[in-house]
């Protein structure tokens, strides 16, 4: 299964295994079974003295399913298929931290998930092309690792099928809890626990209140954010970032291709390095804390949605932007229910099935694309005369034949059974005709929306909640600033809200040296 290239890399990794662990794999005859033994296989190759193999050929659970346990100990991380795709990171960490090698969570996180004092069985929905899910099946696996009373289970949508229609998935990832829904799309190891870990909210409101005040503050963790930070924390003055995901919409990106000097990245990698950067300065970094409202005082105050207080002699504001929504009836009721925003990660989920793309831009015709491989049709409706998307998409959509596009398209409705979506309803706005399209799946592509809500009564901003900035990333506010696709910049790009963060940060730092 594996390369030789993977092998060796593979077998560098687990040379850092300290304690001798277990792999069970559980078969029940089918190809899947042959395949994931297969792989277990390959991997005790590798680390034999540290890793050996069991086989249970009438498991009572699922099968297939690998089970990974320190030796003499009950196996508390399952994966449920093939864990390869995105998911052969989530593996690699399951072996080394089984293994007893340290994870490079915060001392507090790892003490705070050791604390936890409840039974917790975790159980994650995924698709092997989903790039959001690893890192939730990375968090409960490290939490099942550290505290016997926690269990996690990765579970391929894609091999239990009938599960994922039992249980109406239709969206991935998909978090379940003691056999309760408990979330749905990416969620942060932070955010699972402060879910989990019921007084910890109050906790971190109290400590964060406590915090003295920054001369630049960051809010938002994006490109625009990262950036800032780093300028800022450059000029030796104290910086702080509070962001509620950090990473932004770029942790949702996987192609990477016009990022200058780099010739391919993809987001999870390319938020990594903007994470790294910012820890290698003196920058106090605040996650999965959401901004709710903006004051100027003597100092500028910035409360957060637990209600701790942060103060800064200025602050650059980064909050990015999110997937625009259609707006129409049947769209939240069916939200993860056939209506979803990635393509990447959701769209294995339909297989077979017939789907729809909402947008005529880039980002929908490149998901028009990139379904066509894996859903029986796709029907592409543009609002406009016009496709926006570059021409070597459209002419490449254009040559499947699964894809059918259909201009001047104004969609009207979602329509659902009460458990999924089952079709569309679009008016023809050349003729005012209704149509409808039978989809079970429905992906929406149409721009993005400023995070700007709660600035409305604060800063001036302009019709479609962009905030108004100036040459020096100034807005209405004095000591306030703004960077990256929040703002009135034309183009929504990861280079230009970088160059952006950068020019606010230098922004605000003229501001305090005059002041």
């Amino acid at each position: 299964m594996l390369d030789a290239n993977i092998k060796q890399q593979l077998g560098t990794y687990l040379q850092n295994i300290v304690n001798p662990i277990e792999i069970t794999v559980s078969t029940n005859g089918s190809a899947k079974s042959e395949e994931l033994l297969s792989l277990a296989r390959e991997i005790i190759e590798l680390r034999s003295d540290k890793i050996s193999l069991s086989v249970d050929e009438n498991p009572a659970g699922r099968a297939p399913q690998m089970a990974i346990a320190p030796q003499g100990q009950a196996p508390r991380v399952r994966f449920a298929g093939i864990p390869m795709g995105h998911e052969f990171t989530s593996l690699v960490l399951a072996l080394l931290q089984a293994g007893g090698h340290p994870s490079k969570a915060a001392q507090t996180v790892l003490e705070q998930i050791k604390g936890l004092d409840r039974e917790l069985n975790f159980e994650v929905y995924i698709s092997l092309s989903c790039h959001n899910c690893p890192d939730v099946v990375q968090a409960v696996n490290l939490m099942s690792v550290l505290n016997p009373k926690i269990t996690a289970t990765m579970i391929d949508g894609g091999v239990f099928q009938n599960e994922i229609t039992e249980r109406n998935i239709m969206g991935v990832p998909a978090v379940f809890l003691n056999g309760e829904h408990f979330g749905q799309g990416r969620m942060t190891l932070d955010e699972i626990l402060n879910k989990v870990d019921t007084g910890a909210a109050d906790k971190q409101a109290a400590e964060l209140s406590e915090k003295a005040p920054y001369d630049v503050l960051v809010v938002g963790g994006g490109p625009a954010g990262a950036a800032a930070a780093i300028y800022a924390a450059r000029k030796g003055i104290r910086t702080g970032v509070v962001a509620e995901r950090f990473g932004g919409q770029v942790s949702d990106t996987m192609a990477i291709e016009n990022f200058i000097s780099v010739k391919a990245t993809d987001g999870p990698k390319l938020v990594a390095g903007l994470e790294q950067h910012v820890l290698d300065y003196d920058v106090d970094l605040m996650k999965t804390q959401k901004a709710v409202r903006l004051e100027k005082k003597d100092l500028v105050e910035v409360e957060l949605e637990n209600g701790a207080i942060l103060k800064s002699k200025s602050v650059i504001l980064a909050t990015g932007a999110r997937w625009r929504e259609m707006n129409v009836p049947g769209e939240q009721e069916y939200r993860n229910k056939g209506v979803a925003y990635c393509p990447h990660c959701d769209g294995p989920l339909f297989k077979g099935k017939k789907t729809a793309v909402i947008g005529g831009g880039n980002s929908g015709i490149e998901a028009a694309i990139d379904l066509a491989g894996i859903v029986e049709h796709v029907t592409v409706l543009e609002f406009s005369d016009t496709l926006r998307a570059d021409d070597v998409l459209v002419k490449k959509a254009q040559s499947l034949p699964n894809v059918t596009i259909i201009k001047n398209a104004m969609t009207t409705e979602v329509l659902g059974d009460g458990q999924r979506v089952i079709g569309l309803k679009y008016t023809d706005r050349l003729t005012d005709e209704s149509h409808l399209v039978d989809v079970a799946g429905i992906f929406v592509q149409i721009g993005l929306v400023p995070n700007s809500e709660f600035l409305r009564d604060t800063l001036e901003l302009t019709n479609r909640g962009e905030v108004v900035v100036d040459a020096h990333g100034r807005t209405s506010m004095e000591g306030v600033f703004a960077a990256g696709d929040v703002t009135t910049a034309p183009y929504k790009q990861i280079i230009i809200s970088m160059g952006s963060g950068a020019n606010a940060a230098l922004g605000a730092f003229d501001y305090l040296i005059r002041n």
